[in-house]
């Protein structure tokens, strides 16, 4: 889902993204839908959500019928946008997950997510899959007093639920400058349960894998509404007993799905391939993927080609729910991640060039938990509120959602995300302050403790009423 390109698509598919620029194969979209047609199952949205629906359907029930509809091409929106996580982060916390559902379906899901690098990883390798997967896991630094009180609560929180060193483990100072040399580090923590990706090669690859076996695909078919036995779209309607909706930060535009999440920003830049003096100065030898403990969430990788690939959040929520291609960039905030790139890596300076400057909206729900469901009842599907944790939580999704259509009981069936419904947004003004205001809070809270080596009261406050 997003909005159309016009002129020549192939060609602007490219600009949206460092990885969809680098892609070794044509963007040229596949057919559109040629009119009416009836399916067992239709798929709104061709990014990993859809992707993997469809693949582990087609995997469990060869001859079902699956049509997958994508207004743009696969790979179009946070798919092949995104910072190349395949993690287990999750947007509830496991004491977030207890106080709703328990403490054992709290520590499930956390199971359940851990699993799901690997799968990804074994998917990725069976089907011949090339995209740059690095099993190097995670190293979120501690860089302020706060920032190493939030590192060891992180670790406290895993302990109280039974996870051990070998899941999560609280770093010394250098220990964590042995993985990420950032200036300042005086500690942190480090999870093996992530692999860095080219994330648009995943996606396209993915894509091909499905029509591989026997899933039709049409792209440049915008669907303009989702009922109970079809998928509308402008060039016809396509009937099927089951819908499934997987348009993530899109789905505000989809008719009454206006409040159902909150389509939020995240910004990313690139370097130029870097020398291996400077590398050996950064460190990441595994490729680490890295972040820090400050509340507004930054993440980087070392591509597998030598480049500096960082991000964070930042960009405003904008009136409405409203996405845009115009949104996607924001100069403030690549200036602003750029400045964060020289002040954790100061071998970087000012004269390293940053070659691409993107961005992308992802999915919030009200209560910041990502869901997946099916109602049997109505034949309609859905998964999404990841909130930038997607890449490996879209695959979990995906197999629970293909085990609740056959009708399955499963382990995946009984996570306690499944069928959760989270509230409505509030209607505008009140969305676009709410969702702001938390965003100026977080920003002044990361510059208070920078600046002062203490806590914010505030930011606590606030993750708190997040559920977090």
């Amino acid at each position: 889902m997003g909005a159309t390109l016009s002129g020549d698509p192939a060609g602007r598919y490219r600009e949206l993204s460092h990885w969809l620029s680098t892609l070794d194969e044509p963007l040229t979209p596949r057919p559109a839908l040629p009119g009416d047609a009836d399916a067992d199952v239709v798929i709104v949205g061709a990014g990993y959500t859809g992707l993997w629906t469809a693949y582990h359907l087609a995997r469990a029930e060869p001859a079902l019928r699956i049509i997958v509809l994508e207004k743009e091409i696969a790979g179009y929106g946070a798919s092949g946008r995104n910072g190349g996580w395949c993690s287990a982060l999750f947007p509830t916390s496991l004491t977030g997950l207890a106080r709703r559902h328990g403490r054992d379906a709290a520590i499930a899901m956390q199971r359940a997510l851990h699993e799901t690098v690997r799968e990804v990883g074994r998917v990725v390798a069976a089907e011949g899959i090339d995209c740059d997967w690095a099993d190097g896991g995670t190293v979120t630094l501690a860089r302020t007093g706060p920032q190493l009180a939030r590192a060891r609560a992180a670790v406290d929180e895993a302990r109280a639920f039974g996870f051990g060193a070998e899941h999560l483990a609280l770093l010394d100072t250098g220990e964590a400058t042995a993985r990420c040399a950032a200036e300042g580090v005086r500690g942190g923590t480090y999870t093996p349960h992530c692999a860095a990706v080219h994330p648009a090669k995943l996606v396209r690859g993915l894509a091909r894998a499905v029509e591989r076996l026997g899933v039709t695909i049409h792209e440049r078919t915008p669907v303009t509404a989702i009922r109970a036995g079809s998928a509308v779209t402008v060039a016809g309607t396509v009937r099927a007993p089951v819908v499934v909706r997987a348009t993530e930060g899109y789905t505000p535009a989809l008719p009454g799905q206006r409040r159902t999440v909150a389509p939020v920003y995240s910004l990313m830049v690139a370097t130029e391939p870097l020398p291996a003096e400077t590398w050996a100065r950064i460190g990441l030898a595994q490729r680490e993927t890295f972040s820090d403990h400050r509340h507004v969430i930054i993440y980087g990788q070392r591509t597998a080609d030598g480049r500096l690939a960082f991000g964070g959040r930042g960009a405003p929520y904008h009136f409405g729910s409203r996405v845009s291609p115009g949104y996607d960039r924001e100069p403030r905030v690549f200036a602003a991640l750029r400045r964060t790139l020289g002040e954790l890596f100061p071998v970087l300076g000012p004269d390293v060039p940053v070659t691409h400057t993107w961005g992308g909206p992802l999915g919030v729900a009200r209560d910041w938990a990502a869901s997946v469901g099916f109602d049997r009842a109505s034949g309609l599907a859905w998964a999404g509120g990841y909130v930038g944790d997607g890449v490996g939580s879209s695959n979990l999704a995906g197999r629970t959602l293909a085990d609740l259509i056959r009708g399955e009981r499963t382990e995946l069936t009984t996570l306690p995300w499944v069928n959760h419904r989270s509230r409505r947004w509030e209607p505008e003004p009140l969305r676009w302050l709410a969702v702001n205001t938390a965003l100026r809070v977080m920003t002044t809270a990361d510059t208070t403790e920078m600046r002062t080596n203490r806590p914010s009261r505030r930011a606590k406050t606030l993750s708190r009423l997040l559920g977090n």
